[in-house]
């Protein structure tokens, strides 16, 4: 069985910072091969942030480049989300999902976090 747990989020001032971190844990856990953020903001639909494919290819949405990073720890099998320059519109609920390899011979698990709430205010 794996897990996915979250944790960071809260409530920050505009132009402030916070880290999010999603943690992959379980037995038999050999890497994070693909980790998502979403941001779904109040009364819109949940929004594909950033991803990142074997710790070093990374995607980002329009409206978060230059402010956010995605990265992984493979040591700690952990995945962030490093956000900077944060706005009221920002604010929403962040939820990380995750390819993990479980062996080597290629078998996966995927799966989502409990989410959590990030507030930016003006």
């Amino acid at each position: 069985q794996v897990q996915l747990v979250q944790s960071g989020g809260g409530l920050v001032q505009a132009g402030g910072s916070l880290r999010l971190s999603c943690t992959a844990s379980g037995r038999s856990i050999v890497s994070i091969n693909e980790m998502e953020w979403y941001c779904q903001a109040p009364g819109k639909q949940r929004e594909l942030v950033a991803t990142i494919i074997r710790g070093t290819s990374t995607t980002y949405t329009d409206s978060v480049k230059g402010r956010f990073t995605i990265s992984i720890d493979s040591a700690k099998n952990t995945g962030y989300l490093q956000m900077n320059s944060l706005g009221p519109e920002d604010t929403g609920v962040y939820t990380c999902s995750s390819v993990v390899a479980t062996d080597s011979l290629g078998t996966t698990w995927w799966g989502w976090g409990q989410g959590t709430q990030v507030t930016v205010s003006s």
